[in-house]
């Protein structure tokens, strides 16, 4: 522990970390939001001054030591000034998905004993309102945006006005480093949210060891479009603070690319689900070349396709550096320009993704980690080294031994304190020597960097008793251009089968090149002969590579994309396995139903 507290100078709690930035780089312009167009800043000073009156307002209100607090709203600067004004009265900063079921904010409110949820807009606010009869400890539902009938968070500066600051010095200085900062629900693929305990030293671990993973400084601009209710946004930002960094809201998932233009970020982080998205726009584009130029942008990707993070060889260099000057340059131009790393993590990444993105001179380094680990156990950095298809070395200060299993054990500061009010769990997840156990399969190349194989939960066998990993191949046959989703099933059953999603855009510029009807929505698309014959070409390539007790045997093509609104993924774009199982059970029956009669 004293080795942390050395480094952090004077920041033993989060919110020491603004105070950190004004007293580093009092010039720094903290956070940046996009209003009636135009890039307005607010200073390190407007944001310290702004949470030091709302921290008055909240002991105002009565908010006391220890209370759990909820905080519910997409990515705006509000929610950071009000994340460190609870935790300056030692209050507990509870954050919630804003696109999480009216189920989940029952459960999550009664769990946590919110009395005071601070909510973004209209939708958020009348939603919880619309189930306020279910939670009876919540008293009061604060809003953001100016609205009729709810009270404003600004109403809590006036309201605090009389309180003398000196009262938040001294409830700040009874806050401990030890002590519970957030409690995290995390988004279960299965059951109720489980709420992860984190403290001041958990989350600020994990931001005095990630720093040198990050090519940010009080100079950089990054850009922010994750949710910062999710542990790794969260933990990002407090590290943009700690570096004296500018921190971007991007207006909405939609304007990225625009957004991207405008501020030419030199940091931002992305899930594999948007780094996929952007890669098949870019391949689109590059279908619409015609002749020299054509040939030039394929060639290109297949010289990246080459790229690995050993020594490169003397052609292969000169190959590089004409496929940069002519084609990946324009890329770089598409993400801004100035782009020195992209953060990648939440999910796997498919490595051949990583490995074009790294020769197209875009660093996307992956990482790992969990809600319970603060989040970061380990990432792929420019200064400790980067291996395509690992998620790195481990950060500083944590420790990894893998199992007999191969189960991945994490032991650290960045440790959770543990479930909340769920002792049992917190127990089957903490062994007697202090292990934390991820859930995850992995091993170690070249005994430095970390791979993970898959999640323990979601390895299957097959009714002959092979193991399937899922993960692992479908990141696979997501290669395929054709392929936009896929998961993999078959636990308990003869052989593997698949749900495929098709990449629509891409099945339609095919099909257009081919001069083949394939019908215009996605319903006729998923059901023609002639695309199904061709998704059926691309499983039988891939399929090549595989046991033959691995390879799919049956697929069916989906009309819809998994989403987070229809239930299927988690607010971290992972799959819901077992909602999906459930939602298309009748066409699983139909691929064993033959199996069922023998």
């Amino acid at each position: 522990m004293s080795a942390i507290t050395t480094d952090m100078n004077e920041v033993r709690r989060l919110f020491d970390v603004p105070a950190y930035q004004l007293n580093n780089f009092p010039s720094a312009s903290m956070f940046v939001t996009k209003t009636e167009g135009v890039w307005k800043p607010m200073t390190t000073e407007e944001f310290v001054a702004l949470t030091n009156h709302i921290s008055r307002g909240l002991v105002e209100l009565g908010v006391s030591v220890g209370e759990r607090v909820a905080l519910v709203s997409p990515n705006r600067v509000e929610w950071n000034i009000l994340d460190i004004a609870i935790q300056q009265v030692g209050a507990v900063v509870v954050p919630v998905y804003p696109n999480i079921s009216v189920n989940d904010y029952v459960y999550i409110f009664n769990d946590a004993g919110i009395r005071h949820a601070f909510v973004a807009g209209e939708e958020l606010a009348h939603k919880i309102q619309g189930v306020a009869s279910q939670i009876p400890t919540l008293d009061k539902i604060f809003t953001f945006d100016q609205l009729e009938g709810f009270p404003n968070y600004k109403d809590l500066i006036s309201l605090g006005a009389a309180i003398p600051q000196n009262k938040i010095t001294e409830l700040k200085a009874n806050v401990r480093n030890q002590d519970l900062a957030t409690i995290i629900y995390t988004s279960g693929t299965t059951g109720n949210p489980k709420g992860v305990m984190l403290s001041h030293n958990n989350l600020l671990s994990n931001v005095i060891a990630c720093k040198t993973s990050i090519p940010a400084d009080e100079h950089s601009r990054v850009l922010t479009f994750l949710p910062v209710c999710h542990v790794y946004e969260r933990m990002l930002h407090y590290l943009y603070m700690y570096c004296g960094s500018s921190i971007y809201f991007a207006e909405s998932l939609d304007t990225i690319g625009p957004n991207l233009l405008e501020v030419k970020p030199h940091v931002f982080t992305a899930v594999p689900r948007l780094l996929e998205k952007v890669f098949d726009k870019i391949m689109l584009k590059g279908e619409e070349l015609t002749g020299l130029k054509r040939k030039i942008f394929f060639w290109s990707v297949r010289v990246a396709e080459q790229y690995h993070t050993g020594k490169l060889g003397f052609w292969y260099k000169i190959k590089l550096a004409i496929a940069r000057k002519l084609v990946f340059s324009k890329w770089q131009q598409a993400l801004g320009g100035e782009v020195r790393a992209v953060a990648s993590g939440s999910a796997a990444l498919q490595p051949r993704l990583a490995q074009i993105f790294l020769a197209a001179g875009i660093p996307v380094l992956e990482g790992y980690g969990l809600t319970e680990t603060s989040p970061v156990i380990s990432v792929n950095c420019l200064k400790k080294g980067v291996r395509i298809g690992t998620v790195g070395p481990l950060i500083d200060g944590v420790k990894v031994k893998i199992a007999e299993d191969g189960e991945i054990l994490v032991k650290g500061p960045n440790v959770m304190i543990g479930y909340y009010n769920l002792p049992e769990k917190t127990a089957e997840a903490i062994d007697s020597q202090g292990w934390f156990h991820t859930g995850d399969i992995g091993t170690f190349e070249e005994g430095k960097f970390l791979k993970i194989t898959d999640r323990k939960k979601e390895i299957f066998k097959t009714s002959g008793g092979k193991y399937i990993i899922p993960q692992a191949m479908e990141n696979t046959f997501k290669e395929s251009r054709f392929i936009e989703q896929i998961m993999v099933l078959g636990e308990g059953q003869k052989f593997p089968s698949a749900f495929i999603v098709p990449a629509f855009p891409f099945v339609k510029e095919w099909a257009s090149r081919k001069n083949i009807q394939i019908g215009t929505t996605n319903e006729e698309i998923a059901q023609n002969p002639d695309v199904i014959a061709r998704i059926q070409e691309e499983v039988d390539r891939i399929n090549g590579g595989y046991g033959s007790w691995e390879k799919i045997k049956k697929f069916a093509l989906l009309p819809q994309e998994f989403g987070i609104a229809t239930g299927e993924l988690t607010p971290t774009l992972k799959l819901k396995r077992k909602v999906i199982l459930e939602k298309y059970k009748t066409i699983v029956d139909d691929f064993y139903k033959d199996d069922h009669h023998e």
